[in-house]
């Protein structure tokens, strides 16, 4: 007997393009479409999907695929929890560039660099827009239509340092819509592509990073990394129910008075966030997750199974990326809340130290350790930004680095343009204010 079934019809539309030193390098466009059936049935999911079967016969191998699962022996469960959504949310942006309207435009920032900049190795742009389209139905009566797009640019400019090495800055952007909603003019770009130029000339002279703990401002691109990889995916609920260190530390304090930090559901501050989700893949309203609230761990991102196992109201968070995954808990807009904190007074308390800038990658486990690359810093000697650094790594113990905060900057910045992965990719955005903390660089 099914007690539960789930059909999901999703369409998924990706573009991809990148000009290398004003060369048309990639022009990809991609679309994949589908559908997919869960059944929850003696206390086992079932799921099957095919970009051509129809409703009932995925239904049928959801079932087959339930039962195989039964053979270790029926369990009895409770009805799942959760509410049911119904409703449409489609983000209405502008008509579409076509592909030599996407390429001129990065010719044109390309024209730009090497008539103001003679001294670059090279330039490299990036454009990528996506569009998921979802509707699912479910036995509960959900019935929603679910739309998330975003776009994505990128610019990175090359040197070589006085040792003759090659060096690079990148200045990313994102949005909701597609490639039309950002405004890619060289008259708008202009001052960020000066600025991205200036710290490159700064990175020619850089000196090495001295290893060991340091006190560190860590500009947002870094505190939203830390936010995301190093705390973020340890309050998801099916890791903290595979053993993560924060299954035993609701309650308890793992991070400084000055954090709070969410998972947004579809409204943050105001606004409506960059990937916004109103109702999850299992059609469950989606609702904020208040995961640190002023130091101390109050709650965990879940789907309608692991907030049963948690005995909590779920959140709404579960997510598939592709007409033929499987939704898993994942994040969605995920941010330090601001604080009060001016950034120039930041680094004017820093005797010697460190300001952070822009990270490469990152990495974290369920005992929030963490490392993330750095690729953009400077000296802090005497409350003054000094001499650029090379390259190197942030690493530590996120609950350790998060109690050492002392100041929290009172802006917010805002970024979709990356992917959180976790056995298949995702759509999120991470947010967040400056931090000043305790860390350790990794030195020559």
């Amino acid at each position: 007997m099914i007690t539960y079934t789930e059909t999901r019809r999703h369409a998924l539309d990706k573009l991809r393009m990148m000009m290398i030193d004003g060369h048309l390098a990639a022009n990809q466009r991609s679309v994949d479409a589908g559908c997919s059936v869960r059944v929850h049935e003696g206390g086992y999911w079932g799921f099957a999907a095919s970009p051509t079967a129809e409703v009932a016969e995925l239904q049928a191998q959801a079932r087959r695929n339930a039962g195989a699962m039964a053979r270790f022996g029926a369990r009895a469960k409770p009805p799942l929890p959760g509410g049911v959504y119904r409703g449409e949310h489609q983000f209405d942006g502008k008509p579409q560039l076509s592909a030599k309207e996407c390429s001129d435009r990065l010719a044109e920032l390309h024209a730009h660099c090497k008539r103001l900049y003679p001294g670059l190795r090279a330039t490299r742009f990036l454009l990528h827009q996506e569009q998921h389209t979802k509707h699912v139905s479910t036995s509960h009566g959900a019935d929603a239509h679910i739309g998330i797009q975003r776009a994505g640019f990128a610019m990175w400019l090359l040197a070589l340092d006085e040792r003759g090495l090659p060096i690079e800055v990148c200045e990313p952007l994102s949005g909701r819509g597609g490639v039309a909603d950002l405004d890619l003019s060289v008259q708008t770009l202009a001052p960020r592509i000066d600025e991205l130029h200036t710290h490159l000339q700064a990175k020619r002279h850089a000196v090495p990073a001295r290893g060991g703990l340091h006190t560190v401002v860590l500009a947002p691109a870094l505190a939203g990394m830390l936010a995301h990889e190093a705390m973020g995916h340890p309050c998801e609920a099916d890791l903290v129910l595979g053993g993560a260190v924060t299954a035993y530390l609701v309650g308890q304090r793992v991070a400084s008075e000055l954090i709070t930090m969410v998972d947004f559901a579809h409204h943050a501050l105001g606004q409506e966030t960059l990937i916004p989700v109103y109702a999850d893949d299992e059609g469950t309203p989606a609702r904020d997750a208040v995961l640190i609230e002023r130091g101390l761990l109050k709650d965990f991102m879940s789907s309608r199974e692991t907030a049963q196992a948690l005995g909590l109201q779920p959140t709404g968070s579960a997510r598939a990326y592709s007409p033929h995954d499987e939704p898993l808990v994942r994040m969605r807009n995920t941010a330090i809340l601001p604080g009060t904190s001016q950034l120039g007074d930041m680094i004017a308390g820093v005797e010697d130290g460190y300001l952070l800038m822009t990270t490469t990658n990152g990495q974290a486990d369920s005992t929030t350790e963490f490392m993330f690359g750095v690729s953009l810093g400077y000296e802090i000697r005497g409350g003054r930004v000094g001499r650029a650094i090379r390259d190197t790594t942030l690493s530590g113990n996120a609950i350790q680095a998060l109690q050492t905060v002392d100041a929290v900057s009172d802006d917010m910045h805002w970024s979709c343009s990356g992917y959180c992965g976790k056995k298949q990719p995702m759509v999120v955005s991470v947010g967040g204010p400056s931090l000043r903390a305790r860390a350790h660089l990794g030195g020559e």
